[in-house]
């Protein structure tokens, strides 16, 4: 298996501590040793970094750990390879284009019969069964709305959906986002925390590093960040339902799909 990390913020941020106690998990605290990688909005924009290394050994994940950028979405990923080799193809996030944005991807667990998705001209570059499911979703997607983006609601309905295809296919963890919203699907392990005012203190269960948030934020901040295990041991995460959606945009919920709605 693998772990994720995301984070929708109203203000850009920087994803710093929360990144430290992930890439900790990379090799160090957990066993997720099979390389690395990041998707950074910012203004609907993405930077996207790849590392087959382990994020413990990563000089470059170490440089990210205590980068200041500041983004409004984050999607992360440790890997733990199951299907397909350790390389830089198969590093999650994967992206492809959409109605004129880019869509970034990353996914936790196994899918069986995976191969046998059709895709059309969204064609994996790697070999493994998560990159399949997502080219599979984007060409979904792509097929049934044509050429005009249907607005977020839909959007989202239509995501429940296929994710649930892919649930029935086995653990279907996944993060997915246009640089606009952050859609999260969970089928096993996905938790998620809201930090606004008044802002306290928090401290990693992976690395022994405390952050004061009061100090590095306004009263009008709102961050939420995502993670398949909360990434602190002094704060009160949710956890996510197996076959729930959560949209976050501007670090607020905007949709919530659970599975008995």
């Amino acid at each position: 298996m693998c772990e994720l990390l995301g984070m929708s913020a109203n203000v850009p941020t920087d994803i710093c501590f929360s990144f430290s106690g992930l890439i900790a998990r990379g090799g160090r605290t957990g066993p997720h040793r099979d390389g690395w990688g990041m998707a950074m909005y910012r203004d609907g924009h993405v930077w996207t970094m790849h590392d087959p290394r382990p994020s413990c050994d990563s000089d470059l994940a170490e440089v990210m750990s205590k980068s200041s950028l500041k983004c409004d979405i984050v999607i992360s990923h440790i890997r733990q390879a199951n299907v397909g080799a350790v390389s830089l193809p198969n590093t999650h996030p994967f992206s492809r284009v959409l109605w004129g944005k880019t869509w970034t991807y990353a996914h936790n667990g196994q899918l069986e019969g995976a191969e046998l998705l059709p895709v059309g001209m969204h064609q994996p570059l790697g070999s493994t069964d998560s990159e399949r499911a997502f080219c599979w979703m984007i060409e979904q997607l792509s097929t049934r709305f044509g050429e005009q983006e249907p607005d977020l609601i839909i959007l989202a309905e239509a995501i429940t959906e296929l994710a649930l295809q892919m649930k029935d296919k086995g653990v279907f963890n996944m993060m997915l986002s246009d640089g606009t919203a952050l859609y999260c699907f969970c089928t096993t392990k996905l938790h998620w925390i809201v930090r606004r005012a008044p802002f306290k203190k928090a401290t990693l269960s992976d690395e022994d590093i405390s952050i004061n948030f009061q100090e590095v934020t306004s009263d009008k901040d709102v961050v939420t960040v995502i993670a398949t295990q909360p990434l602190t041991h002094d704060e009160e995460w949710a956890q996510m339902l197996p076959g729930e959606l959560c949209v976050f945009q501007g670090g607020e919920v905007v949709f919530q799909k659970k599975p008995s709605e």
